[in-house]
């Protein structure tokens, strides 16, 4: 079937516009999704599907914000305490359409100015479009105005029919709508703009003489243009911003789509990322201009980068502070602070609370918790230091154990400045090593070191000659040693 040709519809233009109230529908039970968490809290780009509708909701400065619930109630409820407070929720306990929890959102409402209708689904729609939106609306003075879109697969969308003159007919969803309807690419996004009087006087006049026997929201356009409403339809550039999340593949794409957008805005403003298509930043993510970003890297949370740094490849970086020109590789660090000029990696590990003073060094197969290790120290590898504070310019050596769990509570060891610890000590906490002091390398240390002090806690070492011989005879290693001895007293007898 041809595809119809509706006149040209409205497009979005700026001006200022105010806003009453804001309605976020997130009943729904989201099955598609085959998940015990509700669908509006699985996550993209480091939000929760609501947590991006109410960030884009938010500089609209609207005077309230409305937020239905229904399906996994308490779990959406808490995560929207945590993310907006200020935000009114209202139970849908039978789920009845868009219509109903539109219906409920409104019971109790001093209806005035304009109200904001929207999913909670749809994570990137951005609060440009939004304002875009309510600037149409209130200069043409509608009754109502639905932000559109012309999507090239328009298939599970409420379909858009226009008069002849283009204006907005009705809005038919697709269960509900004929062969010639379902021709249609112009696209409902689930956006609305309403005037609260007219809407409120509608919206009691809903019925459920339809395919899923629910009260559609969208029948409320048909009402209004019937009792002589006017009806934008503001057609959005990009029919990206509407895109709905119903099943795990549509999270995906929206992830990918998303990714996209946050790295060529990083790259924009001056961020080197060497494979944008394995770079994944989260929307709360902060990172300065000269920052470089090679493959395989996921900054994730309220992570900050400074200008200069280096991370990557393959490095994870969760709710960290990184400071200017430092480079983490092949690492893992969340809740940690990574300092000027200092070096990560490879195959590093920095928990919660760990602090990497400037130009310091936590390097390959070291593991950090809860450690402040000062300027210019060193932990150059295959060692765990939890629970410490370590002065400036001490260097960790390799294969140290900072032991600080006595299996019912944790203790603390203090490393003074410019220490110098053996490699393959123990320190046994609590402890405290001073100043300028030294650990001899296979020691255990369960006493405090006093500055300038060697600390030695070993058995002198005895060797058993010949018991390699006499205990393993026969074996590769008696042989080699049997020849060893030979050549040995070959060698002597020729200098005698």
């Amino acid at each position: 079937m041809a595809e119809p040709k509706p006149n040209p519809p409205v497009r979005l233009t700026h001006m200022s516009a105010n806003l009453e109230t804001v309605v976020v529908l997130a009943a729904g039970e989201g099955t598609r999704m085959k998940s015990s968490t509700p669908k509006v809290l699985h996550e993209v780009a480091g939000r929760s599907l609501v947590g991006h509708v109410l960030h884009a909701v938010q500089s609209l400065k609207p005077k309230q914000v409305r937020v239905v619930v229904g399906a996994g109630r308490e779990a959406v409820e808490s995560h929207l305490a945590e993310i907006a407070p200020t935000v009114t929720t209202i139970f849908q306990e039978r789920r009845g359409g868009t219509g109903h929890a539109t219906q409920l959102a409104l019971a109790d409402l001093k209806l005035a100015g304009t109200i904001l209708i929207l999913a909670s689904d749809t994570p990137l729609l951005t609060s440009g479009s939004l304002q875009q939106l309510l600037d149409l609306h209130h200069a043409g003075g509608f009754t109502a105005s639905v932000l559109t879109a012309e999507h090239p697969d328009p298939t599970g969308y409420g379909r858009i029919v226009r008069a002849d003159d283009g204006s907005l007919l009705r809005i038919v969803e697709e269960r509900d709508a004929d062969d010639f309807e379902k021709a249609i690419y112009e696209v409902n996004s689930g956006v609305y703009a309403f005037d609260a009087h007219k809407l409120s006087a509608a919206i009691g006049k809903l019925n459920d003489n339809n395919s899923q026997g629910e009260l559609y929201l969208t029948d409320v356009i048909e009402i209004l243009r019937n009792e002589g409403g006017t009806i934008a339809a503001a057609l959005i550039e990009d029919f990206v911003e509407i895109l709905g999340v119903n099943d795990r593949v549509q999270l995906a794409e929206s992830a990918a789509l998303m990714r996209d957008q946050i790295n060529e805005g990083f790259m924009r403003a001056g961020v080197t990322i060497v494979d944008p298509t394995t770079t994944w930043i989260d929307a709360t993510a902060k990172i300065e201009n000269d920052v470089t970003i090679y493959p395989g890297t996921a900054i994730l949370g309220q992570t900050t980068i400074a200008t200069g740094a280096v991370i990557g490849p393959r490095a994870v970086l969760e709710s960290c502070t990184v400071l200017s020109g430092a480079t983490i590789i092949e690492s893992n660090c969340f809740e940690a602070t990574i300092g000027k000029g200092a070096n990560v990696g490879p195959y590093s590990y920095l928990r919660k609370d760990t602090v990497l003073g400037t130009d310091s060094k936590a390097g390959a197969f070291v593991e950090m918790k809860n450690a402040k290790v000062g300027d210019g120290s060193k932990v150059p590898h295959l060692s765990y230091v939890g629970d410490a504070t370590i002065g400036e310019g001490t260097n960790i050596g390799a294969a140290t154990i900072f032991v600080n769990y006595d299996g019912v509570e944790k203790h603390h060891t203090t490393v003074g400045d410019h220490v110098r610890i053996g490699s393959d000590s123990m320190l046994v906490a609590p402890l405290t090593i001073g100043d300028g002091a030294y650990t001899a390398a296979g020691s255990v240390i369960t006493e405090d070191v006093p500055a300038g002090a060697m600390g030695v806690a070993r058995g002198r070492q005895r060797n058993v000659i010949g018991w390699v011989m006499r205990k393993r005879s026969g074996t590769q290693s008696a042989k080699s040693a049997e020849a060893a001895e030979a050549a040995a007293r070959h060698s002597d007898e020729k200098k005698g």
